[in-house]
């Protein structure tokens, strides 16, 4: 897996770290002269990681301001090839901002980022072009000319292969997030990046679409840095689970429950409890 390096713009220009690659090829390459993000270590396939790249993304002392106040505060990741990530935290408190750093959205930073040159975001909001057929907003961004039969490929994972030559207005919401979804795929990540991917789902579509996310990460075996408020959605889907606060990773834990998971198993309950005592909710209170 080749790695993309960001690096900051004010401090001094240090020489590009070593990378930590993910997949086949090991390679570092500088993103260039602008500021740059950093990268986090994931890990989940062990035999799709060489030894030699323990990390699938590695963030080192990032800081990222907004009129001199630090958002995120000299952050520290590291996320394993494979492995899925669920990164909780208040609004406001830079789950986010991360998000579109390690995506190479925002790039005013000091701190090192490394991340899989491969990877790609899906959002809250599809962000489909309304004047495009759905199989061609999967194929939106890709270099050259690719094929149809490539998005057909990528719709038919996500079950979506019916409606390939809808236009997005005809898509109900659960179907326009499968096609975001298959516009990430398509692209064949080692990091897959979801920002809230559920958020504006009913809740019977919200159950389909994170029993759908979960099949396509073990299919793929690539990492996943989920953002999300849902403290249940979390714990039924990741690995291991981050909650942020002040800018920085204030707690983490890892949640060995086999999958698929039970909502009902206690020790479910017990993770979802502990959970949102560190977000400040009171569980006694929220049962009664």
């Amino acid at each position: 897996m080749a790695t993309d390096v960001h690096r900051p713009v004010t401090p001094k220009t240090a020489d590009p770290a070593p990378g930590s690659p993910a997949r086949p090829t090991p390679t570092l390459a500088p993103v260039h002269p602008a500021p740059t993000p950093a990268s986090v270590p994931h890990t989940r396939a062990p035999a799709a990681a060489p030894a030699s790249a323990p990390h699938a993304v590695h963030v080192e002392g990032l800081t990222r301001s907004f009129d001199g106040r630090p958002v995120i505060d000299n952050l520290r990741l590291d996320v394993r090839p494979g492995e899925f990530v669920a990164l909780l935290g208040r609004s406001g408190c830079g789950k986010s901002t991360l998000l579109r750093i390690l995506a190479g959205l925002d790039r005013d930073i000091e701190g090192t980022v490394l991340v899989p040159r491969r990877k790609a975001v899906a959002f809250q909001a599809p962000r489909l072009m309304p004047w495009k057929r759905v199989w061609r907003n999967v194929l939106l961004g890709l270099p050259g000319k690719p094929e149809r039969a490539l998005a057909e490929r990528a719709l038919k994972e996500v079950g979506l292969d019916h409606r390939s030559g809808a236009w997005p207005k005809t898509l109900s919401g659960g179907e326009a997030q499968r096609a975001s979804l298959a516009r990430a795929l398509v692209r064949e990540p080692d990091l897959l990046l979801l920002d809230e991917p559920f958020g504006a789902l009913d809740a019977l579509t919200r159950i389909k679409a994170q029993r759908l996310v979960d099949e396509l990460w073990q299919r793929r075996g690539c990492a996943v840095l989920l953002v999300t408020h849902d403290v249940e959605e979390a714990v039924l889907l990741a690995d291991r689970v981050l909650v942020m606060d002040e800018g920085v990773i204030a707690y983490e834990t890892r949640i060995d429950l086999e999958r698929p998971r039970d909502i009902t198993d206690p020790r479910f309950a017990e993770l979802r409890a502990r959970l949102l005592e560190r977000l400040g909710v009171d569980t006694v209170a929220e049962a009664a």
